[in-house]
């Protein structure tokens, strides 16, 4: 007997995820075969935590603000651009302020916004299963920072990064994808033409670690530690004491429920930087088609009624 179009889709679909099971469970970091594509994030990695070990020697008052400026300004530029302008289009603003913004996600190191924004659209899909791109049924070091060297592992699990039309469409961030090294390269060589190692080692080193890491705790520690106020099909979880570092994006399981919102601190007590700004080009008249969870959502997803 033939099989339906739906339940051949099913079965594809377990097939895939029993091919990633099966790969998850052979992986070896060490052992498995690096790409070229792995082996230049994990040597710009190495190159910002060594140096991090540098930075001591070089401390100036100076290179302490640069760090916090490159911090504020990479760190809003990943939640406020690559994760709720872009990843989930929680609100409009015009193309030069998005391009702007993007444009500062990209000082944070963690890649060109097509490469973020699929994987962590892929995360969103498959939250928590075997084709989850950082899991943390794999491991807290896994799901908080060793998964980014494994694109091969991505591929299989995920496939080509298809679910990102809406920006390969736009000639801006096919150019940023296909120029990312070069502006990572300009932004150290201008942070050591104006303040030498200290600039350097403070700005591209603690600055960007720092950002780095707070994010990658999105991916680990909200998926194991904090509490839960909404019934997501997943392990998210709202971490308060991560909220004012990662500008409002630890209230993970607020995320998780409602994906599309651009507010993630949905409390008032619930510190969410990110979402003060979107507000603030709200009010401004900046920001439009600003998206938040509509009581009768809220009541729908909340664990205790």
């Amino acid at each position: 007997m033939s099989l339906s179009s739906s339940e051949k889709e099913e079965n594809h679909r377990k097939m895939a995820a029993d091919k990633a099971e099966i790969g998850r469970r052979k992986r070896a970091m060490w052992e498995r075969k690096w790409k070229r594509l792995d082996i230049v994030k994990a040597s710009a990695s190495l190159f910002v935590h060594f140096l991090c070990l540098l930075a001591p020697f070089n401390f100036t008052w100076s290179a302490l603000r640069v760090a916090l400026i490159v911090y504020t300004v990479g760190g809003l530029g990943i939640t406020v651009s690559y994760h709720r302008n872009l990843a989930h289009r929680s609100f409009k603003v015009p193309k030069w302020l998005e391009y702007l913004f993007a444009y500062c996600g990209l000082l944070a190191i963690q890649g060109d916004p097509i490469d973020w924004v699929s994987t962590h659209r892929y995360h969103h899909q498959f939250t928590d299963s075997p084709r989850d791109p950082h899991s943390p049924n794999e491991g807290f070091w896994f799901s908080h920072l060793l998964w980014l060297f494994d694109t091969g592992y991505l591929v299989e699990k995920c496939g080509r990064r298809t679910n990102v039309d809406d920006l390969k469409r736009q000639w801006y961030y096919k150019f940023l994808q296909r120029t990312v090294l070069y502006h990572i390269l300009a932004f150290g060589f201008i942070l050591y033409y104006f303040g030498g190692l200290s600039f350097l080692t403070w700005g591209m080193g603690i600055g960007v670690a720092m950002e780095h890491h707070v994010t990658c705790f999105i991916n680990s520690i909200c998926h194991i530690w904090g509490s839960r106020t909404w019934k997501t099909n997943d392990t998210s979880r709202n971490v308060w004491w991560l909220s004012i570092f990662s500008f409002g994006e630890s209230w993970h399981n607020n995320h998780h429920a409602f994906e599309s919102s651009a507010r993630q601190g949905l409390e008032w007590w619930q510190i969410d930087i990110s979402w003060y700004i979107v507000r603030f080009l709200e009010i401004i008249g900046l920001a439009t088609d600003v998206k938040l969870p509509s009581e009768s959502q809220r009541r729908r997803m909340a664990l205790v009624r």
